[in-house]
């Protein structure tokens, strides 16, 4: 590698190993619904929203703003962006709107949470 650069200075490609992983890739319509559930929770607040959605269930944007101590028009307009992303759902009850995560969204959330960030 030429020093400063991110590129190799020759071809040194391992075509058995790079064809290997090349092929194991999913297709451009999986990586974009992958990188569109990754980009939902790429917020603080979106991401707060759905930890608290897995951790307690089924919740109104009034218990939702309470626990993450944020005004309810941004959790709602937060919840709007899960929803849309796929990510969360909701359901009517009389005159509350309940959330829940999705199948699809606990899957991502458990994920992000898994990754620890080492103290420095």
């Amino acid at each position: 590698m030429k020093p400063g650069t991110d590129a190799c200075e020759l071809l040194c490609l391992d075509l058995p190993k790079a064809e290997s992983v090349r092929s194991s890739l999913p297709d451009a319509e999986v990586l974009e619904s992958g990188a569109s559930f990754a980009k939902a929770l790429a917020d603080p607040n979106r991401l707060s929203i759905a930890l608290a959605l897995r951790d307690g269930g089924e919740m109104c944007v009034c218990d939702l703003s309470w626990i993450v101590s944020r005004q309810d028009k941004l959790v709602s307009h937060h919840l709007r962006l899960l929803r849309s992303a796929g990510l969360a759902a909701s359901r009517k009850d009389g005159k509350m709107v309940l959330y829940t995560l999705t199948p699809v969204g606990s899957q991502m959330v458990d994920a992000v949470r898994t990754i620890s960030v080492p103290v420095s």
